[in-house]
């Protein structure tokens, strides 16, 4: 496949994808042009399955394993919890603690506690803590501090 990249310095900004055949690759390139790129693909009972990004929770990491948790699923993910962070590249999902990442716009209501500790509750009742590691960069983030 030959790549041609240019950068402009004015006038539009245009992209030519010419393929002969609609292969995997050339999919997950389209999907990432028309923005549908925010599905996460895992297993569940040996099953594949998908949901959207948005419909997670929280992450958690588990005996090395990564887990996305939704309102009604649990799905095993590749990975860890960094490359997941590192492919997201928003600020939508938040490492609570090393081994928790939540999305932040999933979460109904905080509470300060003692050692500087954030509980944060998930829709669906599900409690969560922000290590003192990460809570003083949450705290920014709800500023918009970034």
């Amino acid at each position: 496949m030959k790549i041609d990249i240019q950068r402009i310095t004015e006038g539009e900004e245009s992209l030519v994808l010419r393929y002969k055949e609609a292969t995997p690759t050339i999919n997950r390139i389209l999907d990432i042009l028309r923005d549908q790129d925010n599905r996460i693909w895992g297993r569940i009972d040996g099953e594949t399955v998908v949901v959207n990004r948005e419909d997670i929770l929280y992450l958690e990491s588990v005996d090395e394993k990564v887990f996305a948790y939704t309102k009604d699923k649990v799905l095993r993910l590749d990975g860890s919890l960094t490359s997941f962070l590192m492919e997201t590249g928003d600020d939508t999902f938040f490492r609570a603690s090393k081994s928790v990442v939540i999305n932040v716009n999933r979460v109904i209501s905080l509470k300060s506690l003692p050692s500087n500790r954030i509980d944060i509750t998930m829709e669906g009742d599900e409690h969560l803590i922000i290590s003192r590691r990460y809570a003083s960069e949450f705290r920014r983030l709800l500023r918009g501090e970034g």
